[in-house]
């Protein structure tokens, strides 16, 4: 099975969030056709994380999800592009990552393992479950995958994820005084925060907020008694700062509920490949026991998540051709 098939074969199989086992089976076989040591780690009842390796002690791991954002959208190519759902993030990744391993093994170089985890588009669950392996601690080098444009990332955002809730006094709109507009008060958070100067940095750039639902109220004619806004943060310094100032801007007019926290992150830099940060969050922050992190993968981040998501073949070419000369530069250390 060549890179293009095995790419479009994996994007054949819909694995959207909590959907990932036929997808997790597909490899699990096709790797172990191949003569790779496989197993399936359980993540919950129906989800496993994909572990791979050659020998006993692989001091480098190739990693990336199995998941994909909503919703499936078959594979198409032509002769320069594969269109679809996963076609960068990152069933592409999936299949250059193996394919580069298989090279390597024909170069003699055995000490490698592969780890793809459930749910990083979501709460990162699979990456937590990995963190805890055996064969973690026997990794010295992750190298994660996720569309870089085939640069290696020496750094990448956090993303701090909250809801903001408001509570107000249902009434009869026609009577507002005798009520409190939970949708005024949260509208009043979320104008703050926009003006707010949050803490940026010299190296990750500028912290941004993305105020990313609102809900709220019961009908045109209630006073809505209740109203919450889902934020993401994507973090160029630690949290402490932004939620000190977030909860100051809050102050006695709603509450703040944390759903996920993950830091930015500084990843190693490797002499021979063009570098740079990237505004987006992987699995890396949950995966601190399988060694010096690094990241990179083909593709655009600006096409992940669209529906007109597509990765090119030429880049998937060069990706393991990368992932090769990477692999190798970490074992002469």
């Amino acid at each position: 099975m060549n890179l293009f098939e095995l790419t479009t074969n994996l994007m054949k199989i819909p694995s959207v969030s909590g959907n990932e086992e036929a997808v997790g089976f597909f490899l699990r076989d096709h790797l172990t056709e191949l003569g790779w040591t496989v197993e399936l780690q359980p993540v919950s009842e129906n989800q496993n994380n994909v572990i791979a390796y050659l020998n006993d002690t692989p001091r480098v791991f190739l990693s990336t999800h199995l998941d994909t954002v909503p919703p499936f959208i078959p594979p198409t190519e032509d002769e320069k592009k594969i269109y679809g759902r996963g076609a960068c993030d990152a069933k592409g990744i999936i299949a250059s990552q193996i394919t580069a391993a298989e090279e390597l093994r024909k170069q003699g170089i055995t000490d490698i393992g592969l780890l793809y985890t459930v749910e990083e588009e979501t709460s990162s669950i699979g990456a937590k479950a990995a963190n805890n392996h055996s064969l973690a601690q026997k990794c010295e080098y992750l190298i994660n995958g996720e569309p870089t444009d085939n640069d290696l990332a020496i750094g990448s955002k956090g993303t701090f994820r909250l809801k903001i809730i408001a509570e107000g006094k249902a009434a009869h709109s026609a009577y507002p005084e005798m009520g409190e507009s939970a949708i005024e008060k949260l509208l009043d958070i979320l104008h703050d925060i926009r003006l707010a100067e949050f803490p940026n940095d010299d190296f990750f750039g500028e912290t941004t907020v993305n105020i990313g639902t609102i809900e709220g109220g019961l009908a045109l004619n209630v006073i809505p008694p209740r109203a919450e806004a889902g934020i993401a943060i994507r973090l160029t310094t630690p949290r402490a700062p932004v939620e000190k100032l977030l909860n100051e801007i809050v102050g006695e007019d709603g509450k703040i509920e944390v759903l996920s926290c993950s830091e930015p992150i500084k990843m190693l830099a490797v002499e021979g490949f063009n570098q740079k940060p990237v505004r987006f969050t992987t699995d890396i922050p949950y995966l601190t026991n399988w060694g010096q992190p690094l990241l990179l993968g083909a593709g655009s981040i600006l096409v992940a998540h669209t529906k007109d998501e597509f990765v090119l073949k030429k880049d998937l070419e060069e990706a393991v051709k990368l992932y090769v000369n990477l692999v190798k530069s970490l074992l002469e250390k």
